[in-house]
């Protein structure tokens, strides 16, 4: 079996998701995982499917005949388990919204080598003072060399930066 990451995005209507399904299932493919999402007008996502070797180019091609409908991109994935003494660990970011909360926060994540397994991210109206707020929760994934007490300093610096509380557990 070859596992594939499909990333596919169209503008949203009803059936994308049952068009993919449909052409993974007629290629004797396994839907496994996914995130799939409407933001703004678009349906995005992003899906791991299993197929046969001898499948793999036919499946390739009719997800391109899709074409139209939606785009979609397929990647070869990995079988590859993470590090065996990497530990997750969660980050819960709230605060005003502004440019760059995510660029800052993933430099300091990226200096310490935690390797990002799932980012959701949210803007909406700040119920009592107006404005927006911002709203993110990550889960990383940490090596065992990395210095916890140092993440969290440089956490805490971008904390006072940003103007944003961050949690992390």
């Amino acid at each position: 079996m070859t596992t594939l990451i499909l990333t596919v995005v169209g503008t949203d209507r009803p059936g994308l998701v049952a068009a993919v399904a449909d052409v993974v299932d007629a290629h004797g493919g396994n839907w496994e995982n996914s995130q799939l999402a409407e933001l703004a007008g678009a349906f995005a996502g992003v899906v791991q499917v299993s197929v046969p070797d001898d499948r793999r180019a036919q499946l390739t091609s009719a997800l391109q005949a899709l074409d139209g409908l939606l785009t979609v991109t397929v990647h070869a994935g990995s079988d590859a388990e993470p590090e065996a003494t990497a530990r997750p660990v969660a980050l819960q970011i709230l605060g005003n919204d502004r440019p760059g909360i995510v660029r800052e926060v993933s430099a300091v994540l990226r200096a310490h080598e935690l390797s990002i397994e799932t980012m959701t991210t949210e803007t909406r109206d700040a119920a009592m003072a107006g404005g927006r707020l911002f709203e993110a929760s990550v889960v990383a994934e940490v090596p065992a060399s990395a210095d916890l007490e140092a993440l969290r300093a440089d956490l805490e610096r971008l904390t006072t930066e940003l103007q944003v509380d961050i949690t992390l557990a």
